[in-house]
């Protein structure tokens, strides 16, 4: 009697622990779909960047370092393969676009062009879908995060290779223009 119940507390245990293991697979899986989501973004972002340059580098010239900086930026970005390289590359070029925001209030035609601004708005459509795309990837990262580090599951993390993950963040220099209030003129 005492070896049955010894072996359906085992039986038990494996299953508990199978259930745990496959829960994080589940979770793991999730947080990289979220991130296939947000890749079908970049890249459309990264298809429009070098429209948005050349329409402004003829109203530009001057701002040649900023476009330079902006095209490497995206170019860094492409070439990023792992999650956590195309999070720090993406946040260079989301903030190297905040400098071309920027810069184009400088120049008034520009700003009334009609291909400069259908481009800006491709570009605006594809960051409110990017920051809906974060959100979700950041949630998914979060539920992974809790699994990964919550007790007794983390016992099985742990042993399994499971690892807290990065969150998608603006990042320090985006965040610090974000929280600028905006410069109306008239």
């Amino acid at each position: 009697m005492p070896l049955i119940v010894f072996i359906i507390l085992i039986a038990i245990i494996v299953f508990w622990m199978i259930g745990i293991y496959n829960n994080m697979v589940r979770l793991r899986n999730r947080r990289e779909n979220a991130f296939a989501d947000i890749d079908v973004q970049l890249k459309q972002r990264h298809d429009l960047v070098p429209q948005l340059v050349e329409s402004v580098k003829g109203y530009a010239t001057h701002e040649r370092e900023l476009l330079t900086r902006i095209t490497e930026a995206r170019s860094a970005a492409m070439q990023a393969t792992s999650i956590n390289d195309k999070i720090a590359a993406e946040k260079n070029l989301s903030y190297a676009l905040q400098g071309l925001k920027i810069a184009v209030e400088n120049y008034p035609d520009l700003k009334a062009n009609q291909n400069f601004l259908q481009l800006q708005e491709e570009l605006s459509d594809i960051e409110n879908k990017l920051a809906a795309a974060r959100r979700f990837f950041n949630t998914a990262t979060t539920e992974f995060n809790n699994s990964v580090e919550t007790f007794p599951a983390n016992l099985i993390a742990g042993s399994f290779g499971f690892a807290r993950a990065t969150l998608f963040d603006l990042g320090a220099e985006t965040r610090q223009s974000i929280d600028q209030p905006p410069t109306i003129r008239f």
